[in-house]
């Protein structure tokens, strides 16, 4: 821990004190350069040269309308090849070649730490990293919430006999129902926790009145309490079918989801979009009548803008498979000080904040470019 700490404060000092004034000094203007902040915005420059220099490619895929459901063919580059194939499928019979079954689980997501519940805040309710730093810091003060600078996602062991009282706080807190069997023992982990546990809501948030709460604390509590129910609720459970059928000589795919227990996710927000069903008894060697034939264009699509959310992930992870097993700390800066880096990169005017549609992506400007 020590010859880490030294490390750090030397290259605090090699690195940001002696090149924050060589390029200042070259290029007339205030130029900060920093262990943490140089290599986060090296991210965003180059995510952005990776946007620039990207040329789509068209791609065509024939869709069968089997009736009951639309099965889909593989990626063609050519449309005269996407063609002939739906010509040669169209007023055709589709024979079933193979339906495969298989039930899976998806276990529930851990306990918040402060990256997570960033990342989170900014995806659902379009907060800063430094905002719901700034939110969470205010509750703690309150005694609402445990400590927020923290980098486990999980309780100490000697807290699991209180994990049921926790859940029954966060489902007061959201004004929901705690789940009939709260699984305390996923989410104690002594050994997964180093300087200080998961962010979860106190004891005494419970007799808090949310109302009375600023509408940012009361939302970041939330959303601190909702993670607490999912993370003690049982695994979402689904069954996922896969049905391969042939047409016209090529072959066609189409899968259909059927949830067999909600599990964790009945804390989820509401998603419009309902998964595809299969019909039943769908068996091979079954015929269907081909009701019709559609080809549909398609382009490649670039990588996306850095978001907050994508790039504090991408900075706890950067350079994670170069490190050693043993490494006190991967990625770049800690959960503490990733949001002032993001901050100072703003205030400095390397990266600009730019809404498009439902996000706000984060930009190099001319200056953080060159």
């Amino acid at each position: 821990l020590h010859q880490s700490a030294l490390c750090r404060a030397k290259a605090d000092w090699l690195v940001g004190i002696n090149a924050t004034r060589l390029f200042s000094l070259l290029y007339n203007h205030t130029l900060n350069v920093g262990r943490v902040l140089s290599p986060t915005l090296a991210l965003i420059v180059q995510r952005e040269a990776e946007i620039g220099g990207f040329k789509p490619v068209p791609f065509y895929t024939v869709a069968l309308d089997c009736g009951g459901f639309t099965a889909t063919g593989d990626r063609l580059e050519a449309k005269p090849e996407a063609a002939a194939v739906a010509a040669a499928c169209k007023g055709g019979t589709a024979t079933v070649q193979a339906v495969e079954r298989k039930e899976k689980t998806e276990k529930p997501p851990a306990l918040y730490d402060l990256t997570t519940m960033q990342r989170d805040a900014n995806r659902t309710l379009g907060y800063t990293a430094q905002q719901t730093l700034d939110y969470l810091q205010a509750l703690y003060e309150k005694k609402l919430c445990t400590y927020p600078r923290t980098d486990s996602r999980f309780l100490t062991n000697d807290m699991e006999a209180g994990v049921p009282a926790l859940a029954a706080v966060a489902a007061a807190i959201c004004g929901v129902d705690a789940p009939g069997n709260v699984a305390a023992a996923q989410v104690c982990n002594s050994a997964k926790v180093s300087d200080h546990h998961a962010v979860v809501p106190t004891q005494g948030a419970a007799k808090a009145d949310p109302a009375a709460l600023p509408a940012g604390e009361r939302e970041v509590l939330r959303l601190a309490a909702r993670q607490v129910l999912r993370a003690v609720s049982p695994a979402h459970r689904f069954a996922e079918t896969t049905v391969t059928v042939e047409c016209g000589g090529s072959r066609f795919t189409a899968k259909g989801k059927t949830v067999l227990d909600a599990g964790w996710k009945i804390y989820e927000q509401a998603d419009n979009a309902a998964p595809a069903v299969l019909p039943d008894g769908l068996t091979e060697g079954q015929d269907f009548a081909v009701a019709g034939v559609s080809v549909k264009e398609g382009k490649t699509t670039p990588p996306k803008h850095f978001t907050e959310d994508s790039l504090l992930a991408a900075m706890e992870t950067a350079g994670a498979k170069d490190m050693p097993e043993d490494a006190e700390r991967r990625g770049l800066g800690t959960p503490a000080t990733r949001a002032a880096i993001l901050e100072k990169l703003v205030s400095t005017g390397f990266v600009e904040r730019k809404k498009a549609k439902k996000t706000v992506n984060l930009l190099p400007t001319q200056i953080g470019v060159s």
